[in-house]
C-alpha cells in the first residue's frame, strides 16, 4: 500500500475506482486494469485499504473473494510469513489466518485436532455459531464483523478463521513472541532482592508488576500508536489512588499523536507525548525494575508500557526521584540514608567540582587559606578550559567505545584508556595532574547517577558551566548557577514541580528525600503526585 499522512479512519480521501471484474487472473486487460488499481492507491491504514478493494468494511462470504481481499490488502502470496491453510472440516471449507512467525503451532494444532472429528451432522444451519460454540478447544475466543478489525488483530499475532458462506470469523488468540527470560537489569543491580527485570514482552511485563500488587484497584489500558507500526501501549495506574486528571492527561497525549509508528518504543514515545525539544532533563523516570514500578504505582503515578521496551516510563517525576535508587531501600533506615548521602554527593561532584576548582585557580583570592593546596602545583602546555574540554571529549568517548566493545574486552580496553593515555598526557605536559584527578572524580559522580538521563544532563550542564568560568569568572559561575536552578525550578513534568520539595519548600518532603524513613513511619504518600488516597496505612477501626 502507499501511505499518506491522513488521520486514520479519515475514509473520505479514499478512492474507489470501480470494483473488481469477476474472472481476475484469466484476463490480460483484467490483470493490467487491476495492477492500475493497485499502483494507484492511497491507503493510510488497513480500513482504507480494505475499503478501497471491496468497497465496505465487511467479510465477504465467498473464499475465494476472502483471499483476493487479503491477497491485495497484506500481501497474501508475497510475504511468505502471512499464511492462509484452506481445509475442509464438516464439509464446510475453513481458512485459518496467521502470521507464521507469531502463531503457537501447538495451540493451532489441538484447535485443528478437534476440528477434524466435525462431522456434516455436527454442523447446523449456522455454521459459524457451531464452530464457536462447541468445536473451538481453547479460552479466548471471539467473532467479528470487520474484515479490517480481523487483518489488525491477526497482526498481532491473533489466529482468524474463515467459515465459507459466513459474514463473521473467528478470532483464536494463539500468540507465541519471541521472548527472552526475566534478567536482573544492568543499570538497576541491587545487592540484595529481585532480580526479574522487564523483558521485550508486554504481557510478561504487566505479569511481573501484577504479581507484586494484587490489587483490584490496578487498572490496564490497553492503546495502540503508529499507523504502521500500532506499537501496543499500556497505560497502568491505581484507580482509588492516582490523580483521574493526570491519568485522563496521559491517556488524552497518547491517543492523539499521530505518527507512522515508534519502532524505538518508548523514548520515541516521550518525545511524542512531552515535545520537551532542547531541554537536556528527563520529564519521565525510566525503570526496569518490576519491584521499582509498583513501589511508584502505590504512590499514585503513572505508569506506560510500551510492547518491545524492555524499561517503562514513571510519570511524573522530580529531580530528586531521579538522584533514587532502589539499592538505598533494600538496607537499614539508617544504613540507606547513608548510601543516599554518598550519591547526593558524587551527583554534587558531578556538577560543580571541576567549575568550582577552576573557578579558584583562575581567581585565587576567592581560596581560603585552608584550601591554599587548591591550584595546579606545574603549568601545562594547554589552557586550564581546554584541558578540561579535551578530557571531557575523551571521557565521552571512552564511554561509547565501552557500548560497542565486546564485553570481555571492554574493562581491559577502560583500563588502557584511563591509565596510559591519562598518564602520557600528564608527563607530556598537555594536562595538570589535578585536571585527570577532579575529572575522574566527576566522572564517578555521573557514572554513579541512577538515571541515566540525569547523568548525561548534568555532565552537559557542568561543560556550561567551565565555559563560563572561563570567561566571566565569578560572574559567570554565578550566572550559570542561577540559570539552571531557573531551568529546573519552571520545568514541570506533568505539571507537577521539577524542583519539589525544594521548589515549593515542603519540610516533610525534604526530609523524607534526606533521610530514608522505615516502612512504618512513611504513612503519607508525596503530596506533588496528588493522590486521591494520600494515606498509606489508614487507621483501624472497630479493633480489626
Amino acid at each position: 500500500m502507499n501511505h499518506t499522512t491522513q488521520h486514520e479512519g479519515d475514509t473520505e480521501a479514499v478512492q474507489h475506482p470501480p470494483t473488481r471484474e469477476s474472472g481476475h487472473g484469466e484476463d490480460a486487460e483484467a490483470r493490467k486494469r487491476h495492477q492500475e488499481k493497485a499502483d494507484n492507491e492511497i491507503s493510510n491504514n488497513v480500513k482504507e485499504s480494505v475499503l478501497y478493494w471491496q468497497e465496505e468494511d465487511t467479510i465477504p462470504v465467498s473464499m475465494e473473494d476472502i483471499k483476493q481481499t487479503l491477497q491485495d490488502t497484506v500481501g497474501l502470496g508475497k510475504s511468505f510469513d502471512v499464511v492462509l491453510r484452506e481445509m475442509n472440516f464438516g464439509g464446510r471449507k475453513v481458512g485459518i489466518f496467521f502470521i507464521n512467525g507469531f502463531a503457537n503451532s501447538l495451540l493451532l494444532s489441538e484447535v485443528l485436532d478437534r476440528l477434524s472429528y466435525v462431522s456434516p451432522g455436527d454442523i447446523s444451519s449456522n455454521a459459524l455459531e457451531s464452530y464457536f460454540e462447541r468445536f473451538i478447544p481453547h479460552v479466548q475466543v471471539e467473532l467479528e464483523d470487520k474484515m479490517s478489525a480481523v487483518i489488525n488483530k491477526v497482526l498481532t499475532g491473533v489466529s482468524a478463521f474463515f467459515i465459507d458462506g459466513a459474514h463473521q470469523a473467528i478470532l483464536v488468540d494463539t500468540r507465541s513472541y519471541p521472548v527472552r527470560g526475566p534478567e536482573e537489569p544492568t543499570i538497576e543491580k541491587v545487592v540484595r532482592g529481585a532480580r526479574d527485570g522487564f523483558t521485550e514482552t508486554l504481557m510478561t511485563n504487566i505479569a511481573l508488576v501484577r504479581r507484586r500488587l494484587r490489587d483490584p484497584g490496578l487498572k490496564y489500558e490497553i492503546m495502540q500508536v503508529g499507523r504502521r507500526t500500532r506499537t501496543d501501549v499500556c497505560l497502568a495506574y491505581i484507580d482509588d489512588i492516582a490523580d483521574k486528571k493526570l491519568v485522563d492527561s496521559v491517556r488524552a497525549k497518547v491517543k492523539k499523536i499521530v505518527i507512522d509508528g515508534i519502532p524505538l518504543a518508548d523514548k520515541q514515545l516521550e518525545e511524542a507525548m512531552t515535545d520537551k525539544k532542547w531541554n537536556p532533563y528527563p520529564l519521565v523516570r525510566y525503570s526496569e525494575r518490576p519491584d521499582v514500578v509498583a513501589s511508584h504505582l502505590l504512590e499514585g503515578r503513572v505508569v506506560l508500557f510500551v510492547d518491545t521496551s524492555p524499561s517503562v516510563m514513571i510519570l511524573p517525576t522530580t529531580f530528586f526521584d531521579l538522584c533514587q535508587h532502589a539499592e538505598e531501600n533494600r538496607q537499614s533506615p539508617f544504613m540507606g540514608s547513608y548510601l543516599r548521602w554518598i550519591r547526593f554527593a558524587g551527583i554534587f561532584a558531578s556538577l560543580f567540582l571541576l567549575p568550582l576548582w577552576m573557578l579558584m585557580v583562575i581567581s585565587p583570592e576567592l581560596k581560603p587559606p585552608i584550601l591554599d593546596f587548591i591550584g595546579p602545583q606545574k603549568a601545562a602546555k594547554l589552557p586550564l578550559i581546554i584541558q578540561f574540554l579535551l578530557i571531557e571529549f575523551g571521557v565521552d568517548l571512552m564511554r561509547m567505545a565501552a557500548v560497542h566493545t565486546p564485553t570481555p574486552l571492554a574493562s581491559a580496553m577502560g583500563l588502557i584508556a584511563a591509565i596510559l593515555i591519562g598518564d602520557i598526557a600528564v608527563q607530556t605536559g598537555l594536562f595538570v595532574n589535578e585536571v585527570v584527578l577532579y575529572m575522574a572524580i566527576a566522572a564517578i559522580g555521573m557514572f554513579a547517577t541512577p538515571s541515566y538521563e540525569l547523568g548525561l544532563a548534568n555532565r552537559l550542564i557542568r561543560l556550561v558551566l567551565l565555559v563560563l568560568v572561563a570567561a566571566f569568572k565569578i560572574k559567570g559561575f554565578v550566572i550559570g548557577v542561577t540559570a539552571i536552578l531557573v531551568l529546573l525550578t519552571v520545568h514541570r513534568s506533568y505539571n507537577s514541580s521539577y524542583m519539589w520539595p525544594f521548589i515549593p519548600f515542603s519540610a516533610k518532603g525534604m526530609l523524607s528525600i534526606l533521610i530514608r524513613k522505615s516502612v512504618m513511619e512513611d504513612e503519607k504518600r508525596p503530596s506533588y503526585n496528588k493522590p486521591r488516597d494520600s494515606t498509606r496505612m489508614p487507621e483501624h477501626q472497630g479493633g480489626t
